[in-house]
């Protein structure tokens, strides 16, 4: 039996690591245009021809249903759920080619759509009457959307498939890492190479030639896929069952798929749209100058770029995937109820992202390596697939109703007062809290295996 194993591609470790740096690059790429906007708001809300001539006149709420709009594919017509499907069916490398192809073409659409002017107003579901620039923008970022988040499950399928049994944790993690450099570097240099370059279509410029690159590097990888199944089909002793639709009901009953999935949701909901905000928010609140906001939250992908794969090496070695969730959640709760102190230190705010960094670190080093210890591998691209579906409800919602809050909130000279907003990010860390304990419960009495280590020895 141990020569027949031996026998896989994915035995070995340099082929291994090779495939995950490979599909790494591409989400990088996919994590920075992702964010390339963010710390733009400044430029993209100041009035039209303002900022240097740089500013496009979008109002908060504009912003905001932009922000919102890279999940309403997603959401409302149920494709990443469909895109989990086609995995399981279709397989990594038909699915990883049509996501990354829908990276791209999201992205022109949302480099024309800020490179040129427009005229009139056009309503958008969840938006009213928007600037035609805003709706058109929207719709590329809907569509990049739905192919990134179609290829972060391929990806995640990828390491499991790769990895089960080996390093999956600190895989995942080095995966995730490799990520947020993407999205630190699209908010540290976002704004600067927009007020260098002439304006926010060459940061947006930049972040489609980056997933052309990615495109590429994913056809690379194809190449590695189609031995790796050559190398496994040989040495299976017997054939796996394939994807049938009435195996969907092995995942929809599982309650600890669902506590997974909800934490996913809450947790991510208290950063991902926090950080589209942050600039702003270090502006306004903490005096930061706005040429150097972005930096301020740029520190928190850069902290878990280190920390994520050090807390997945623990879980790979020592387990206690559930504990790290519940310990990640609680941070999260502490740094956003600080944050909605009346506060204004920029000391403070730095340390405090550097606390969200860790909270960053650790629940995903431990969330996304124990689904596959709760959901067989013929079904974990459709239960990926769900996870990011009730994830994305967040992303696209959570931004519009932050918009809304933060513009109600804003007073007659521009400056907005970020308490409730930081407030109901703070709800969504105690939730978190509740569905990370719930599951660790959960895993007490299924026996998942979440507190016990990946590697098999």
């Amino acid at each position: 039996m141990t020569e027949i194993i031996k026998q896989k591609l994915s035995d070995s470790r340099a082929a291994r690591w090779t495939a995950l740096v490979i599909v790494s690059v591409t989400m990088m790429f996919a994590y920075f245009f992702t964010d390339v906007m963010s710390p733009l708001e400044p430029l993209l809300t100041a009035a039209m021809g303002g900022e240097d001539g740089l500013g496009l006149g979008w109002t908060s709420s504009e912003y905001g249903w932009f922000s919102g709009a890279y999940g309403l594919m997603n959401v409302y017509l149920l494709l990443l759920f469909f895109g989990g499907i086609i995995l399981d069916k279709f397989g990594i490398r038909f699915t990883g080619l049509m996501s990354t192809a829908l990276m791209f073409i999201g992205a022109l659409i949302k480099w024309y759509s800020v490179a040129n002017t427009f005229d009139g107003t056009i309503w958008v579901p969840f938006g009213g009457d928007v600037q035609q620039q805003v709706a058109i923008a929207g719709l590329g970022f809907a569509i990049f959307g739905v192919g990134s988040e179609i290829a972060g499950i391929t990806v995640s399928k990828v390491i499991a498939k790769w990895f089960t049994g080996h390093e999956l944790a600190l895989a995942m993690g080095v995966q995730v890492a490799l990520a947020r450099i993407g999205t630190a570097v699209a908010l540290g240099a976002s704004l600067p190479i927009a007020r260098a370059f002439g304006g926010v279509s060459a940061s947006v410029g930049l972040g489609a030639v980056c997933l052309c690159i990615g495109t590429i590097s994913f056809l690379v990888y194809n190449v590695m896929d189609k031995k790796e199944d050559k190398a496994a089909a040989e040495a299976a002793s017997e054939p796996e069952d394939g994807f049938k639709f009435s195996d969907l009901k092995i995942l929809f009953t599982n309650r600890g798929f669902w506590y997974i999935t909800l934490l996913c949701l809450m947790f991510y909901a208290g950063v991902f749209p926090f950080l589209k905000f942050a600039t702003k928010l270090m502006v306004f609140k903490y005096g930061v100058a706005p040429d150097l906001a972005g930096l301020i939250p740029a520190m928190l992908p850069f902290g878990t770029i280190f920390l994520t794969p050090f807390f997945g090496g623990i879980y790979d070695k020592y387990g206690k995937g559930a504990t790290l969730m519940i310990i990640g959640s609680v941070l999260l709760t502490i740094v956003h109820v600080i944050f909605a102190l009346p506060v204004s230190s920029v000391v403070l705010a730095i340390a405090v992202m550097i606390v969200l960094g860790i909270a960053f670190g650790l629940v995903p080093s431990a969330m996304w390596p124990s689904v596959p210890k709760i959901i067989p591998m013929k079904l974990l691209g459709t239960a990926y697939a769900v996870i990011f579906y009730i994830q994305n409800i967040g992303l696209s919602m959570v931004p519009m109703w932050i918009g809304s809050v933060n513009e109600k909130n804003t007073a007659a000279d521009g400056v907005i007062d970020y308490t409730e907003s930081m407030a109901i990010f703070a709800g969504f860390g105690v939730v978190a809290i509740i569905i990370a304990y719930l599951l660790k419960l959960e895993d007490k009495k299924k026996g998942y295996g979440l507190e016990k280590a990946n590697i098999q020895k």
